[in-house]
């Protein structure tokens, strides 16, 4: 049981410092500034909501997606490591990742529906956080999936709140303490990179080592 929660807590984490809802928070009402409350809740909801679908079908369907395409779990850690060790280094320089910004900085056309594009994809569920997810999924059977996507979706939760109050949250953070925050998150995203990299390096000669 201590185990369990340890992996909970540690997934919980992860995902906290990649999708980072107060920096995210700080976009969403730059780019809903002026809507009435109601569309408000709506976009916040939707986004959230279309997140979660994809975080959720690549936990799941993440090792039948490795069968497809040859892909090894020493492999998707690397890689995964370095997503996220990159999103990391750009917060910790007090920047927003290229991966989990749209092109126009979080700008959208006014035809395009921005809680599908830029908010769910890429912001919320950029390439680091299917990699993450993945990365968590894959490492253990059907329990781990379950705690993953519960990890996901209790922060889900969390920043559907920041949202929806985020004029008030942020009036009384203040840009500082969002860009406090954000190189906090930066640091943490850097360690767990690093950590999925060697975790990477090691199940890769464990694997030669043993054909």
């Amino acid at each position: 049981m201590h185990d369990l929660m340890t992996v909970a807590v540690t997934v919980f984490m992860g995902f906290f410092a990649m999708m980072n809802p107060f920096a995210n928070t700080a976009v969403f009402v730059g780019m809903t500034g002026g809507m009435p409350a109601k569309q408000v809740r709506a976009i916040a909801f939707k986004a959230l909501v279309t997140a979660f679908c994809i975080i959720t079908a690549f936990c799941f369907l993440g090792k039948g997606i490795f069968s497809v395409f040859g892909i090894t779990l020493p492999a998707l850690r690397l890689a995964g490591g370095i997503l996220v060790f990159l999103v990391g280094y750009h917060m910790l320089q007090g920047n927003s990742s290229k991966m989990h910004s749209s092109k126009e900085d979080g700008e959208a056309d006014g035809n395009t529906d921005i809680a599908i594009s830029p908010l769910a994809l890429p912001i919320l569920a950029g390439p680091g956080t299917i990699a993450t997810a993945m990365n968590y999924s894959a490492a253990g059977g059907m329990l781990h999936i379950l705690i993953t996507v519960s990890a996901f979706a209790l922060l889900c939760v969390i920043t559907f709140f920041c949202f929806i109050y985020g004029p008030k949250m942020i009036e009384k953070i203040g840009e500082s303490g969002i860009s406090i925050i954000t190189r906090l998150m930066g640091l943490i995203l850097t360690v767990i990179g690093m950590q999925m990299g060697i975790q990477g390096v090691h199940d890769t000669i464990v694997l030669f080592s043993t054909k």
